[in-house]
């Protein structure tokens, strides 16, 4: 009888999603619940908390996926698991339906106080022709799905005999000048170019091209005007062309089609030109504000709905201080979710008047832009080359979940410095092909170089 009055009384706690933001309150409220009368569920469709930093390692096999992904259930010491799928919240009621990974099964479960860390999903701004033929970079199957990719347009390349065919194979179009895609581009270009060199002899080095479209003047703008004019030099000192002030407006399996009117003739195009809410999040009858994002109080809270907290990709939050939106970074997702952790232990002891608010301090950004070479601005100092290319690897090695992961990194990491990456495909997730007798944009190209003969 005791059991069940005990039962029955527990706050219940529901966390959706699980990425920097969910698997990080689960693991503080993990630490700081002990003994409370508390039942804590975390959802996911993903049964993995995925470290997204370090995907384009996995591109280019520096790492192995098993590297960044750490099962979620290592982080559940007294808490529940749900792997499926949010498929709607009920607010008003304090319930939310999650289809069930394996056979679809709808479940229904209920909270008193609700999480929301679901992250993003990528924005296609509404071209359903870039969303049918680009890759993305958010996923560790996406990851894979380019490795495997890249890999096989190069065994391709090494067997054309057309010169013309030849190198729109060795053409590589990623869009977006942030993080995700210059790190991305430089990690593949790096990977390319050593490959043909070691792997393919048909293929010349020089004739491979990595080429960026951004939509602004420039890179990397979240690290000052310095660096990012210091990142665009030598991204392009590399290689690798860049193309500024441009958007991608439509693509077909094996083109681009510019802002400009520009066709680039490509069988590899990979999109990191921005995100929006997931779509969960966006069916939420709440106040929004910049690229759909959830606005919160300073203690994460929605202000309709004082028991529901959001953090990391779906909160919009203003810094007071500088008047800047928060950006969308694991840093401060991490330090969102010391707060929530926080503040949902003082709600389930009543002392919610004590709640803390988020008050951060930008540390600093980063980025890897070839090999050994970085950029970032840390504590208000521009740091380039080697220097910051190892404090980007000791930060986001530092914050690997568990002490495995980081053995396993920083022996892989170890072997990569002694051993170039195999050229070995790992599954099929995702397969492209390019047909000349099918491809209109090759006839066009045909009839261009006959003409100029």
């Amino acid at each position: 009888m005791k059991n069940k009055t005990e039962n029955s009384t527990k706050k219940k706690i529901l966390i959706l999603g699980g990425g920097f933001a969910g698997s990080n309150v689960l693991r503080a409220m993990e630490k700081s619940l002990k003994g409370e009368n508390v039942e804590i569920t975390l959802v996911s469709q993903d049964n993995f908390f995925l470290f997204t930093p370090m995907l384009p390692e996995i591109s280019s096999g520096m790492l192995h996926p098993s590297d960044i992904s750490t099962p979620i259930r290592t982080f559940c010491k007294s808490a529940n698991f749900c792997h499926g799928k949010v498929q709607s919240i009920d607010i008003d009621n304090k319930r939310v339906l999650v289809i069930r990974a394996f056979d679809q099964k709808i479940t229904v479960l209920e909270y008193d106080y609700l999480v929301l860390a679901l992250g993003s999903k990528d924005n296609f701004f509404g071209n359903k022709n870039i969303e049918k033929f680009a890759f993305t970079i958010k996923t560790l199957e996406d990851a894979i799905a380019i490795r495997n990719h890249i890999i096989n347009v190069l065994e391709c390349a090494d067997q054309e005999k057309d010169p013309l065919l030849q190198e729109q194979l060795l053409r590589f179009v990623v869009v977006g000048g942030g993080f995700a895609g210059v790190e991305i581009a430089t990690e593949i270009n790096h990977f390319l170019q050593d490959a043909a060199k070691k792997f393919y002899k048909n293929i010349d080095s020089q004739k491979i091209r990595v080429i960026i479209i951004s939509a602004r003047n420039g890179i990397l703008p979240e690290l000052g005007d310095e660096l990012a004019q210091y990142a665009l030099e030598y991204v392009r000192k590399t290689g690798i062309v860049v193309i500024t002030n441009t958007k991608a407006i439509d693509a077909g399996e094996d083109n681009v089609l510019l802002s400009d009117n520009t066709l680039i003739p490509t069988t590899t195009l990979i999109w990191a030109g921005g995100v929006v809410v997931d779509p969960i999040v966006d069916s939420l009858k709440c106040e929004r504000g910049q690229s759909g994002r959830l606005v919160i109080d300073q203690y994460l809270r929605l202000k309709e709905y004082p028991n529901i907290f959001a953090l990391g990709d779906c909160a919009h939050l203003v810094d007071q201080k500088n008047n800047v939106i928060y950006p969308t970074t694991a840093q401060i997702a991490i330090r969102q979710a010391k707060i929530v952790a926080q503040n949902l232990l003082l709600e389930i002891k009543g002392k919610g008047d004590l709640a803390a608010p988020f008050d951060y301090h930008n540390k600093g950004v980063m980025a890897t832009i070839g090999k050994r070479v970085g950029v970032a601005y840390i504590n208000g100092k521009s740091i380039s080359g080697l220097s910051a290319w190892l404090a980007w690897r000791f930060f986001y090695w530092i914050n690997l979940p568990t002490r495995e992961k980081k053995i396993k990194v920083a022996f892989d990491w170890l072997l990569h410095s002694i051993f170039q990456s195999d050229v070995m495909t790992v599954g099929i997730i995702k397969k492209k092909t390019l047909s000349k007798l099918e491809s209109p944009i090759y006839s066009i190209l045909q009839r261009n170089q006959e003409e100029h003969l």
